[in-house]
């Protein structure tokens, strides 16, 4: 496995000497995610040869595996221990990898309940921009002061770093579920989801779409019993194969081709006036909108804003370039400063998170 990481390194070394940009490549599962990369010239790092589970302590909850280790390949692992990636990660096809899970920092419908995927990051093993080999965090959860340096490479694009291995907490699965399906309109939706996430109920993940409100609910079988007579609704028995659309957007609402936007915005915030359809989960605080290429994003962006969130282009329309939400004066001034404490030279997927950086 050394050698491996070695030629990572002599690519590295390589790229930094000669100032040719690095695009880091994992399953490519996820390779319509994100801005293209600001260099058309770079070259290929690819990272599935460093795969496979290191350390694996079921009674401690916790895993560590590198990076270029399958999803698949993980969750059958953790299957075998009754435990699972409590913040349900999107796959988007068979080859995708814990690396690209990381550096995405995508989260599916349990988010809400159990927690973004930062939250179980507990360590990194990572190569600088510089070919260096680091480690940041541990096998542990520790309230520190400053950075949490492991957590920064959550989202961040693979612009900081060549993800080797990362650290996880686990979670037991739930012993049963339900998923409970009711009509109502947007705004009753809105309300409702609101109302119920305030209140001790074991709901796991909420959806509405296509005028329906879809509620999955985790635990025991006598307290999933006792929640459904209180919310209503009749159970859904394709309740797995659902929520399994959802998070890997095979549903037919992401099936029309057309731009899709990912609006991250307070729950509360009433229903969108946004040309196109809208798919909701996260108790309302994740929208989801499908457009034509034709609405204008500064509209889109705008309304996102106002409701307290952000808006990332999350597939189609390939040719704009600034896909995430534009950060302000005083974040992009971070951002900076971080890329060039770990990427001097700036040879780490440029462009990809901003086209600044």
């Amino acid at each position: 496995m050394q050698n491996i990481i070695n030629q990572y390194k002599a690519s590295i070394n390589r790229a930094f000497e000669q100032k040719i940009s690095l695009h880091i490549r994992g399953g490519g599962s996820k390779d319509f995610y994100g801005n293209p990369s600001a260099n058309a010239n770079s070259d290929v790092l690819d990272v599935t040869a460093y795969s496979g589970i290191i350390d694996y302590e079921p009674t401690e909850l916790v895993v560590t595996a590198c990076a270029g280790t399958r999803l698949s390949d993980l969750q059958a692992a953790l299957d075998q221990h009754g435990q699972m990636l409590a913040f349900e990660p999107p796959y988007f096809g068979s080859t995708a990898t814990l690396g690209g899970c990381v550096a995405t920092g995508l989260s599916g419908p349990r988010r809400a309940a159990a927690g973004a995927v930062r939250d179980f990051v507990l360590g990194v093993r990572m190569l600088d921009g510089q070919g260096n080999d680091l480690r940041f965090g541990g096998q542990v959860m520790k309230n520190v002061a400053g950075y949490d340096v492991s957590r920064l490479m959550v989202g961040a694009m693979g612009t900081l770093g060549v993800l080797l291995e990362v650290s996880l907490k686990v979670l037991p699965k739930p012993p049963t579920e339900l998923t409970l399906q009711m009509q109502m309109n947007e705004v009753e939706a809105i309300e409702k989801m609101n109302q119920w996430a305030a209140k001790p109920l074991p709901i796991s993940a909420s959806c509405y779409v296509d005028g329906n409100l879809f509620l999955r609910l985790s635990g025991a079988e006598s307290a999933l019993h006792a929640a459904h007579v209180k919310l209503g609704g009749e159970v859904l028995a394709a309740g797995n194969d659902f929520w399994q659309s959802i998070r890997e957007q095979t549903h037919d609402s992401f099936q029309s081709g057309n731009v899709l936007w990912r609006l991250s915005i307070k729950p509360t915030t009433p229903p969108l006036p946004l040309p196109g359809q809208q798919l909701m989960e996260w108790n309302g605080a994740l929208r989801w909108l499908v457009c034509d290429e034709t609405v204008d994003s500064a509209t889109i962006r705008a309304a996102a804003k106002n409701a307290g969130g952000h808006a990332t282009l999350f597939r189609g329309d390939e040719s704009r370039t600034n896909v995430f939400h534009p950060l302000d004066p005083g974040m992009m001034k971070i951002h900076r400063a971080l890329k060039q404490k770990f990427d001097p030279a700036g040879i780490l997927n440029p462009g990809r998170l901003y086209p600044e950086i």
